[in-house]
């Protein structure tokens, strides 16, 4: 059942005067699970709702329409199907006490995945579960898979079913869908040789696994050493080693690299970013896969546009500690093209601890606290991927408080102001 959100304006369903609130049981006699099943079950051109609307009364709706009419029915949002894992690296685990409700959700839903790219392992999922992602051709999915060991992946996510997911993967590609996999790299238990069979294993699967991801693994200083540690640079050197034996192989066997490490991977390891023909054509920028390099090459491409800003005579450019030495290798060229000096701020993350370095998880507090001093004529540039879609920061720290706390400044998101004057 679904219950309807929002009715669009000049749409059948405003036509057929269906209210907010009313519920769909059933499409062309099919019930109707959520939203991705009533998106699938009324793309036919005749349609019958059996609905109950907000007062409790019974109607069915008959409907013909034209293939480009819009049915106008916004469904409510999704219970989240959450995770029935308690994997030994979760970084959830990791978070603050105290943190705000939103990051304690443990989603698992492959509705997010195929919508939004998010990663899924597949144990909340049976037999009538797999069926309907074929039925419905949802794909493609992205899977994080860890290790295709059974007792190796039963160990990493706490549970029995988490053993079957080459079955799994094996029952998607037979019904013609696709995937994007992952390996988050825990030392000690799915790196060495379990990450070869791994490679192996998901490679030997065929075309229809698109990728794999080699991402380290994350934690807090909640949750460092319980029972995860972080990666050496030996150990990510030698995984950088590993992926890239399969990388060299995929490319003369199908045309492209297939296996791919994550931008911290290479950080770790001490070593350089690769270039652009490293990432093939980019199908894994959101898990951290190619983000530096698109950012490098984007703003080579866009610095000689940088002009001054009127009022401003000194930028200061906030960031995590992993990303300071790229931007203090941007910085001359950003004073030069804005004529202003221009200073480099590594915030060092408290919130969750020293081993936290990314940008994209500093709260706002930590950068009030690091640029507190900020004065008239200052630019002070954020990193917009710590805010959220709310523009809040991950400690509930909102962008409207922090451009209060550093006042007389002027704060803009780097991002934001970066495209505005390169047109990145």
């Amino acid at each position: 059942m679904v219950r309807i959100g929002e009715i669009g304006r000049g749409s059948v369903a405003e036509a057929l005067e269906l209210r907010i609130g009313t519920r769909i049981l059933r499409v062309n006699g099919e019930r109707v699970r959520d939203s991705l099943d009533f998106m699938f079950r009324t793309a036919e051109e005749e349609i019958e709702l059996e609905a109950v609307g907000p007062d409790g009364s019974h109607v069915v709706y008959e409907i013909s329409r034209d293939p480009a009419e819009t049915l106008g029915i916004v469904p409510a949002r999704d219970k989240i199907r959450e995770c029935a894992n308690e994997c030994v690296f979760c970084f959830i685990d990791g978070n603050p006490p105290g943190a705000r409700a939103p990051l304690w959700l443990r989603d698992d839903d492959f509705r997010l995945s195929f919508t939004y790219g998010s990663y899924v392992t597949l144990t909340n999922l049976g037999k009538r579960g797999l069926r309907r992602l074929v039925d419905q051709r949802i794909s493609p999915l992205y899977v994080s898979v860890h290790a295709t060991d059974p007792v190796v992946r039963v160990r990493l996510l706490k549970n029995d079913r988490a053993g079957l997911i080459l079955d799994q993967l094996g029952e998607l590609l037979d019904g013609g869908l696709e995937v994007h996999t992952q390996v988050v790299l825990c030392p000690g238990w799915n790196d060495g040789g379990e990450l070869d069979r791994t490679i192996g294993d998901l490679y030997a699967l065929g075309p229809g696994v698109l990728s794999l991801s080699v991402v380290p693994v994350g934690l807090t200083r909640y949750n460092i050493g319980r029972p995860v540690r972080l990666l050496r640079r030996d150990e990510a050197v030698a995984a950088l080693h590993r992926t890239g034996a399969m990388r060299n192989r995929a490319r003369r066997e199908r045309g492209h690299h297939w296996c791919y490490a994550a931008d911290e991977l290479f950080l770790i390891a001490g070593k350089e970013i690769p270039a652009a023909g490293y990432y093939d054509d980019w199908p894994l920028l959101e898990n951290g896969v190619g983000a530096l390099r698109a950012l490098l090459d984007a703003f080579e491409a866009g610095k000689e546009r940088l002009v001054p800003v009127p009022g401003v005579d000194r930028v200061r450019v906030v960031t995590g500690t992993s990303m300071r030495p790229f931007l203090e290798g941007m910085a001359p060229d950003i004073a030069r093209g804005m004529g202003c000096p221009v200073e480099v701020t590594a915030v060092r993350n408290r919130y969750f601890g020293p081993s936290v370095t990314i940008a994209g998880l500093l709260a706002g507090t930590d950068i009030l606290n690091a640029v507190g001093d900020s004065r008239r004529g200052d630019l002070v540039l954020l990193p917009g991927e710590a805010l959220g879609g709310d523009r809040v920061f991950i400690d509930g720290t909102t962008l409207a408080q922090v451009e209060e706390g550093l006042a007389p400044a002027v704060v803009r998101s780097g991002h934001e102001f970066v495209e505005t004057l390169v047109g990145a």
